[in-house]
């Protein structure tokens, strides 16, 4: 085959699928339902009672913009355990799409809810109620919503049943309906930009220094700064691993970044923000430049 003709059906190809996205970006998909399935919260009362809540909620009848079809608790359940999924909160994104493609949906709610009594230091005792809200794109594998409503009130009755109420409220299936839009948009806008603009050439490196070839040199930080502690992470008392695929360009400035493993709580924003300030030593592959880099970063 020549090249030319290569070429003319290399050009056809792509805006045939150029076509299909232009399509699909305009075809009534409001009325489409989306797929969405809710986890266990839990193994307390007011988990099981936290998760039976959101599930009504999404099982309302929504505006003809965002419809929900709600995947059996059961199914959901079992295909998510199949897939190895243990109740953590602190997903990385390939474990998380693993999840979503066994159950078959589009995006997923999991989290924890439980009712305490607290003994302060002043005053009286009192009962706090809270639900750990993640809301999980089954495509990306990211977190694309996280909240932690929190009720106090005399006894647990009154805690945990003000937090059902804010769980079952309008405000929060609206959050939940502008989240989920606002995530169909953006995985839409980046399938389009994949086909419109190629991703560039990018070498994966380790940032583990104790590398076989000694002629290949991964991007190191030329310093390291600590990520602080979120007050929503403390207020929770979590403690999570965050990971960040970083792309370093050949002057050893940031090019790109995103979330590997995700934790909430406002533990992946202060990472993002911290990393931002890193500055790499410019990185060489048998002793010469490379044009850019991928690297994994923890905190």
């Amino acid at each position: 085959m020549s090249g030319s003709v290569l070429f003319s059906l290399v050009k056809r190809l792509g805006l045939a699928l150029s076509c299909l996205l232009a399509l699909a970006a305009t075809a009534p998909s409001q009325s489409r339902s989306i797929n969405v399935a809710v986890l266990d919260f839990g193994s307390s009362p007011t988990g099981a009672r936290a998760a039976n809540a959101i599930r009504q909620l999404l099982n309302q009848d929504g505006t003809a913009a965002t419809q929900f079809a709600l995947i059996d608790k059961d199914l959901a359940t079992a295909a998510a355990r199949g897939s190895g999924f243990q109740g953590s909160l602190n997903l990385t994104t390939q474990e998380a799409r693993d999840i979503g493609a066994a159950i078959g949906c589009e995006f997923y709610l999991l989290g924890d809810a439980q009712t305490l009594r607290r003994l302060p230091s002043s005053g009286p005792a009192y009962f706090e109620s809270y639900a750990s809200v993640f809301i999980v794109s089954a495509r990306t594998g990211r977190l694309i919503l996280w909240e932690r409503p929190l009720e106090r009130r005399d006894t647990a009755a009154e805690a945990e049943q003000s937090l059902l109420q804010v769980l079952t409220s309008a405000d929060t299936r609206q959050r939940y309906q502008i989240a989920i839009r606002r995530a169909l948009e953006d995985e839409r806008a980046q399938r389009e930009s994949a086909i419109e603009k190629p991703a560039s050439i990018i070498e994966v490196m380790s940032e583990d220094e104790n590398v076989e070839n000694k002629d290949t040199r991964p991007p190191r930080p030329f310093r390291r700064y600590k990520p602080p502690y979120p007050e929503a992470a403390a207020r929770a008392e979590v403690e999570a691993i965050v990971d960040i695929l970083v792309d370093v360009d050949a002057r050893g400035e940031i090019s790109h970044l995103e979330i590997a493993r995700w934790a909430g709580h406002g533990l992946d924003q202060s990472v993002i923000d911290t990393v931002k300030q890193i500055h790499f030593f410019l990185r060489s592959v048998d002793r010469l430049p490379i044009a850019h880099a991928r690297v994994e970063v923890s905190d």
